[in-house]
C-alpha cells in the first residue's frame, strides 16, 4: 500500500464507491462509512440514501461525498423499489459497500438480497446486509460478483454460521478460514486480534487497535476503509488486511490523544492520515 501518487493522477484513478447505508434511526452509519472511505483515498464516494433523509444528510456529510436519493419505505429505509435506480447507478460505480444502518425492514432486506445477487461489482458486506444473508447464505455462492468481503463481529458470525458466540471466540481463526472456503469470500472477523481469511491466502491476524474501539460506528468506519482500499486496486485480501491494520492504528493514535474511554468513531477517521503516514 503506497501513500504517494503519480504526478498526473486524477480522481478517476482511485475508484468510485457506492455506499448503500443509513435509515431514519441510523443515518450516522452512512456518514461514518463514507467519511472513512474518502479519507482513505477513494476518488469518488456516493451514499445511496432513503430520499426522505437526503436533506438531513446533505447537512452532516463530508462536503466531498455525493448522495443518491432513493425510493424509500414508510419507515424511511431503502425499499425494494430502489433496485432499478441502484442498478442504473452501479454501471458507473466500481465498488459497492452495503449494510451499515440499513435496518431489518422486510422491504430493505429484500432489496439487499437482490443487490448482492446481481450487482456484479466487488463488494464489502456488513451489518444489516449480513443479517439479510444469514437467512439465505446461498446468495454468497451465487452472487454475480466474484469479489466479496464480509465483515462480521462475533454475534453476526453466529447468525451466519449457527455457532454460538463463545465457541466462535475460542476458535476464531478456524471458523473464519472455514467460512471463507465454503462461500468463496474474504472474511474479516472483527474483534480483538481481527482475523482476515481468504481461500489460498495465509490468514492475517491484526495486532493494532484497542478497547476504545468498542464504540458505536467503529465497524462502519472499517467498512469504509476496506472499500476505499479495494477501490484503489488492492485485492480483497490485501484491502481487508491493510484496512484492519490502518483502522486499528488510527484508533491507537486517537486513544493516545483522547484516551480509550473518551474516543469515538469519528476520532478514528480523523487519525487515518496520521496512521497512513506512520505506516508509509
Amino acid at each position: 500500500m503506497a501513500s504517494h501518487r503519480k504526478i498526473d493522477s486524477h480522481k478517476g484513478d482511485f475508484g468510485h464507491i457506492l455506499i448503500l447505508a443509513g435509515s431514519a434511526n441510523f443515518i450516522g452509519a452512512a456518514v461514518l462509512c463514507a467519511h472513512a472511505a474518502i479519507r482513505c483515498g477513494a476518488g469518488l464516494v456516493t451514499i445511496g440514501i432513503p430520499k426522505g433523509l437526503n436533506e438531513v444528510l446533505l447537512k452532516i456529510k463530508p462536503q466531498e461525498v455525493m448522495t443518491l436519493p432513493l425510493p424509500q419505505t414508510k419507515k424511511k429505509t431503502l425499499g425494494v423499489t430502489a433496485y432499478k435506480d441502484i442498478k442504473k447507478f452501479m454501471a458507473k460505480a466500481d465498488i459497492l459497500a452495503i449494510g451499515p444502518g440499513l435496518s431489518q425492514n422486510k422491504s430493505t432486506q429484500k432489496l439487499i438480497k437482490k443487490v448482492i445477487k446481481t450487482a456484479g461489482k466487488p463488494m464489502v458486506i456488513d451489518a444489516d446486509a449480513l443479517n439479510a444473508l444469514s437467512k439465505d447464505l446461498d446468495l454468497l455462492k451465487n452472487a454475480a460478483s466474484a469479489i466479496k468481503i464480509v465483515t462480521p463481529h462475533s454475534a453476526e458470525m453466529m447468525r451466519l454460521t449457527g455457532i454460538d458466540v463463545k465457541s466462535i471466540n475460542k476458535n476464531r481463526l478456524n471458523i473464519a478460514k472455514s467460512f471463507a472456503k465454503n462461500y468463496n469470500v474474504t472474511v474479516v472477523l472483527k474483534g480483538k486480534d481481527t482475523v482476515v481469511a481468504s481461500q489460498g491466502k495465509t490468514p492475517y491476524i491484526n495486532k493494532t487497535g484497542n478497547p476504545g474501539m468498542s464504540t458505536a460506528g467503529s465497524g462502519d468506519v472499517l467498512t469504509g476503509i476496506i472499500a476505499s482500499f479495494l477501490s484503489q486496486g488492492l485485492s480483497a485480501f490485501d484491502a481487508s488486511k491493510y484496512g484492519a491494520f490502518i483502522h486499528g492504528l488510527a484508533a491507537d493514535i486517537a486513544a493516545s490523544k483522547k484516551t480509550q474511554m473518551g474516543m469515538i468513531s469519528s476520532d478514528i477517521i480523523d487519525n487515518i492520515p496520521a496512521a497512513i503516514k506512520k505506516y508509509s
